[in-house]
């Protein structure tokens, strides 16, 4: 098993897009709005960030938080990454405000999909692609990670049905993972956030909503193909239970997959301390430890 519980670093051993312009920026070359799908009447755009130096094999996609209602691809504090050498794309995705689950799923699996088909047009290195979230983009971002080659949370967003949406790895940063169980783990201001949250994530409550619930839970798809994973969740966190990261650690346990925990002590939901130079640094040592 390779179950490694860290605090503070310590081991305790427990193509059809829009381009609009491209920049430069620090160290980093941007290319900004580039439309990966469109749904409807919504255009689905994502941002690329790529070091000005020879880049990382691998690409991480950024997925955003929000409680799956607000929330954008322009806000990225994992930036850092870049400057260490990974290419990165910021993804937007249809927010529950415009379509419920699985469309969040789909669009970013669809995302996945077209960067994989086009990385030899925007200078990328996608065969082996990372995905990264915070809060509720930490849990859907397991929830992609997990889910590879299941065909009811795959879709067709932008096409390119033929080539793979597969995850090589996962870092999910004070996320949720397991819906069914969120409202009894949740404090009062917890609760104040979560139940309208999922009112429109999922369409109801999750007593109400059995098996959708179940399907938006990534406890309940890991299985002994997934790819390794990386949490990091604030032990005083009054929005997200740390026990959702508790219990996806369980399940990657119990079937002796690769997994690091890192229970930030005193931390609460996101802030500073998840995206400093040591957490940064962890996630960019994790990210380079996976083949």
């Amino acid at each position: 098993m390779i179950n490694r519980i860290l605090r503070y670093g310590v081991a305790l051993v427990c193509v059809g897009g829009s381009l609009i312009f491209s920049f430069a920026e620090a160290d980093r070359m941007v290319t900004k709005d580039i439309v990966y799908a469109a749904v409807g009447d919504v255009s689905l755009a994502l941002d690329i960030y790529r070091p000005k130096g020879k880049a990382n094999d691998g690409l991480i996609v950024w997925i955003h938080g929000g409680a799956w209602r607000s929330g954008s691809k322009e806000k990225v504090p994992i930036l850092r990454l870049v400057d260490k050498g990974w290419a990165l794309a910021s993804v937007n995705y249809r927010l529950s405000g415009q379509a419920r689950f699985p469309a969040q799923s789909h669009d970013i699996k669809g995302a996945i999909r077209f960067l994989r088909a086009n990385q030899k047009e925007y200078g990328l290195q996608a065969n082996r692609v990372f995905v990264i979230g915070a809060s509720a983009g930490g849990h859907l971002a397991a929830q992609v990670g997990v889910t590879n080659g299941q065909s009811q949370l795959e879709g067709s967003v932008g096409g390119n049905e033929k080539v793979s949406s597969d995850i090589q790895g996962i870092i999910s940063l004070y996320g949720a993972s397991n819906l069914t169980t969120i409202l009894n783990q949740s404090t009062p201001h917890g609760l104040s956030v979560r139940v309208p949250a999922l009112d429109a994530f999922i369409g109801g409550q999750p007593d109400d909503l059995v098996e959708e619930t179940r399907l938006a839970s990534p406890v309940n798809h890991v299985d002994r193909k997934d790819p390794p994973l990386l949490m990091i969740h604030g032990d005083q966190d009054p929005q997200m239970p740390i026990n959702q990261s508790i219990e996806l650690l369980g399940k990657y346990n119990e079937l002796d997959l690769d997994v690091t925990f890192i229970p930030l002590h005193g931390a609460k939901h996101g802030g500073a301390a998840f995206y400093d130079a040591e957490r940064i640094e962890i996630m960019n040592q994790f990210l380079l430890g996976i083949w």
